[in-house]
Parts: structure tokens; C-alpha cells; sequence
């Protein structure tokens, strides 16, 4: 049995949320309407989806901010803006946030469709190219799982895997303190910094059983991760 394509779709208008919900769901989609942003973010957090198309003009939350405030915690996940507005200056924004690709209406369903369809296809390639090694361990950044040689995996959490993955990234390098935790926690200050600590102490834990895997306090600037 095909598993459905979890798919998040917000949009105020209802009779055209309804008309995409319905045509997604013969195409074996599971799809999640949501009527404005804040709900939108609710359903985000606690459904999973494994893509995102959002209506830019919304009540409560529009399309362009709920898609920063995703960003700022989820870096991967597809986002299509909806729109009726066909200025310039909207299509370079909902680029610059974040999004993926942009939908001008009114569409046609198979242009959404196919749209869809190459994202998700895009996606799955970047994430294969997401299995990073490193000392020992495997680290499988899209499912957040770490794994020394054959033994079990260990489970990270949303944060301990962007962190991680940031840290891979700038291997041997130093990771500048300000830039991760604006971009992890949305601000650098003395709590945040704290919590980031606390979050370098438990990965240290983690990643223990390779002895050549060193994660260096750089005083001042940051961290340097070492193998």
C-alpha cells in the first residue's frame, strides 16, 4: 500500500481550499486545511507535514510570516506561497524567506500538482545527500537519528540535530556562537547562549564513544568540532 503524501495547505478561502483539498486527496494526499496562519502553525507542529502551501494574504497570521517563523525552526521542508498579488517586489520576498516556489492565481490544479510533485522530488534528493558521517558515527540529519558503527540509533532531538548538522558542516572550523544561536533560537542572548551550552554538553555525551571526535569551546567565539 502507497502512504500518503502529508500535506499542509493554508488558505482562507474556502471554497478554493476545498477544491484543492479534494483534488490533492484523489492523487493519494493527506491534506491538512487550515482557514488562517495560526492555525496553520499549530497544525505545522503537531501533524508532521512533509510539504507546505500557503495562501500569502491570510487572517490571524499571513503566508509570508508563518513561513518565517517555520524557517526559523525547519530549514528543509517544502513551502509553495499562493498569491494573488503579482509584484515584483512579493514574488523576490516570499523568495527571500524561504520559500520554494510561488503560485500566482488563479492556477490550474495540475500546474499546483506538478509543481508539488518536482519539490518533493527535489527534496528527497537534498535529504539523501543528508546522511553525513562523521568519526564512527552515522548521523541521519532529515530523521535526526546518530549511529555508532552497527549498535542501535540514537534519537536527537529537533535542536541537538540542527546543531549537530551546523557543527559536521563546519567541521575544523569554528562555528561563530551569535550566528548559530540567532538562527537556532532566534536570539543570542545570556538564556539562550545557556541553553546552547546545555545543548553542546549533551551532544558531547553522544557523540562519546568515538574518542577522536572532539567538540572544542572556542571562549569568546564559539565552537569548533573536531575529528
Amino acid at each position: 500500500m502507497v502512504s500518503k503524501i502529508k500535506l499542509l495547505l493554508a488558505e482562507d478561502e474556502s471554497a478554493l481550499g476545498q477544491i484543492i483539498k479534494e483534488s490533492l486527496e484523489t492523487r493519494d494526499f493527506e491534506v491538512i486545511l487550515c482557514d488562517n496562519g495560526e492555525k496553520a502553525f499549530e497544525k505545522y507542529k503537531s501533524e508532521s507535514p512533509e510539504i507546505l502551501v500557503l495562501d500569502v494574504m491570510m487572517p490571524k497570521k499571513d503566508g509570508f510570516t508563518l513561513a518565517k517563523e517555520i524557517r526559523a525552526i525547519d530549514d528543509t521542508i517544502p513551502i509553495i506561497f499562493l498569491t494573488a498579488k503579482s509584484q515584483t517586489a512579493d514574488v523576490v520576498e516570499g523568495f527571500s524567506i524561504g520559500g520554494n516556489d510561488y503560485l500566482k492565481k488563479p492556477f490550474s490544479m495540475e500546474e499546483l500538482i506538478v509543481r508539488i510533485y518536482n519539490l518533493l522530488s527535489r527534496t528527497k534528493v537534498q535529504k539523501a545527500s543528508k546522511i553525513l558521517e562523521i568519526g564512527n558515527y552515522i548521523f541521519d540529519f532529515p530523521k535526526q537519528r546518530l549511529q555508532f558503527k552497527d549498535e542501535e540509533t540514537i534519537q536527537l532531538t529537533h535542536r541537538e540535530a540542527h546543531l549537530l548538522f551546523h557543527l559536521i558542516n563546519n567541521k575544523n572550523q569554528v562555528l561563530d556562537r551569535s550566528v548559530i544561536l540567532n538562527k537556532l533560537w532566534g536570539t543570542d542572548d545570556f538564556f539562550s547562549a545557556r541553553s546552547m551550552d546545555v545543548f553542546i554538553t549533551k551532544l558531547r555525551k553522544k557523540l562519546k564513544k568515538d574518542e577522536t571526535i572532539q567538540i572544542i569551546n572556542v571562549r569568546g567565539f564559539g565552537y569548533k568540532l573536531t575529528v
